[in-house]
């Protein structure tokens, strides 16, 4: 398996994408680091990684997933208002692939008009939950929930608590 790791160029959760990586890794699926940024990336915290493909240039055939990062910097880069962005997420929902969405990135994959009559573990941001009712996701007072393809976390801090279930959903654990 590989997964897909978007982030924004700067101000993503260092501890999204570490806790992702190491929890992949560690199950043998291959973690891709994705931004439209081709420069390194900086977190919130300080991590820095360099994308190992542009998202302009990613083919959803290719990977059974995409992992939607939270953080400031999905507000500043308006990630939610990013039209190609949502031609490739209403791709990956036509094939049937992952999205898992945390915190305020939910906007995005609300935004690509995925979510309908989806149950979303949404963040106490009123914004967020704005959007993904706007949408018509359903929103949800869980950590985390699955539903069917779509994946969503609350919060960082759902991640590593609700991992395991989602590996096991994936049929890898």
């Amino acid at each position: 398996m590989e997964f897909l790791i978007f982030i924004p160029p700067n101000d993503f959760k260092d501890e999204s994408v570490s806790t992702f990586k190491m929890f992949f890794e560690r199950w043998g699926i291959k973690p891709t680091i994705t931004s439209y940024s081709t420069k390194e990336c900086l977190g919130a915290h300080g991590a820095r990684y360099m994308p190992d493909i542009n998202t302009n240039k990613v083919d959803p055939s290719k990977y059974d997933g995409i992992v939607l990062v939270d953080g400031p910097g999905v507000d500043t880069y308006k990630l939610q208002d990013f039209r190609p962005f949502f031609d490739i997420l209403a791709k990956f929902n036509s094939m049937h692939k992952y999205i898992i969405a945390i915190g305020n990135a939910q906007k995005i994959a609300a935004k690509s008009n995925i979510i309908r009559g989806k149950k979303v573990a949404t963040p106490e941001d009123k914004e967020t939950q704005r959007v993904v009712q706007l949408f018509h996701g359903i929103v949800s007072n869980k950590d985390a929930e699955i539903d069917g393809n779509i994946i969503s976390f609350k919060s960082t801090n759902a991640i590593e608590e609700n991992i395991h279930s989602v590996l096991e959903h994936m049929g890898v654990k």
